[in-house]
């Protein structure tokens, strides 16, 4: 499938809008049911509409049950087990500013991970890689409170990292392009499967589920926004661009999150904010920047 230039350079802007509005839902959703269970109906509600979409567009099925089994990993990875750990963290205790913190040394991992596989990493991009996490731990240490981090919140947290590092790494390096709804509705549906247990025999999930406006709106946009906008513009990306790339851009999310928070809560953008929010973007443009080409000289 082959995109206009204008949508596919506007791809990364999209996707960290939308990417930094999963913090801001779960504001709204995470008091109106426990976290699997919330993610269970996600993920069945993303696999109907996908489905619906695969129809309309006569979207091509991946071929063979390798494919099949590859895009089911990818789901666990990306979906099940990094939201089911990012949640489930949440909901004992651990602030959103620390997950944020956590999941945003994802880039790091990638390029350590690329580099050691003999993958060329620029000093360039390393220094855009230190300079990124820098802004980041600059934006949320203020909210880094005292008393808040356990061993199992901790371990879900990091749990939550691992599982979209290595699904992100995983997909780039097995999965062979295919057609956005129909890759994006089997994924789902192996997270569902695999949330679903969860859902049904843990603990912490014996709250029921509160079917109100706040759960009614958070659900609407994670599945229609998040999942079928946000999931479908990250694998397009991971497809189509460097794997150290395409994560460097999720140091992004936590300074716009706290610009939507500040915007749609009130919550106070200090100094700190705006500086680590600069220095963040600069990172990424010298992870992100294509290296330049040796011109050839006229004789």
């Amino acid at each position: 499938m082959s995109l206009p230039a204008g949508w596919l350079r506007s791809m990364p802007v999209v996707f960290v809008l939308i990417w930094s509005t999963g913090f801001i839902v779960a504001r709204y959703g995470m008091p109106q049911a426990p976290p699997f269970k919330f993610l269970a109906i996600r993920f069945g509600l993303a696999v109907l509409c996908f489905g619906v979409w695969a129809r309309l567009a006569r979207a091509a099925w991946p071929v063979g049950r390798a494919q099949w089994a590859h895009l089911a990993v990818t789901g666990v990875l990306m979906h099940a087990g990094y939201l089911g750990g990012v949640w489930a963290a949440v909901k004992l205790g651990m602030g959103a500013g620390l997950v944020a913190l956590l999941v945003g040394l994802q880039p790091v991992l990638t390029a350590v991970w690329v580099a050691s596989r003999g993958g060329q990493v620029a000093p360039r991009q390393w220094a855009g890689l230190a300079l990124g996490f820098g802004g980041l731990a600059l934006v949320v240490w203020q909210k880094l409170g005292h008393g808040e981090v356990g061993s199992h919140n901790l371990a879900l947290a990091l749990f939550a990292l691992a599982s979209i590092t290595v699904g992100t790494l995983y997909q780039k390096r097995y999965l062979e392009p295919c057609a956005v709804p129909t890759a994006n509705c089997v994924q789902n549906l192996a997270a569902l499967l695999a949330t679903l247990p969860l859902a049904l025999a843990l603990a912490l999930e014996s709250e029921a589920v509160r079917w109100n406006a706040d759960f009614v709106g958070a659900m609407a946009w994670s599945v229609l926004v998040l999942t079928l906008g946000g999931s479908s513009l990250l694998y397009l990306m991971i497809q189509r661009g460097a794997a150290t790339a395409v994560t460097s851009l999720l140091y992004l999310v936590p300074p716009t999150t706290a610009l939507m928070a500040w915007g749609l809560f009130a919550e106070p953008i200090t100094v700190f904010t705006l500086a680590g929010t600069a220095l963040t973007a600069f990172g990424v443009a010298l992870v992100v920047r294509p290296p330049a080409t040796t011109k050839r000289s006229t004789p």
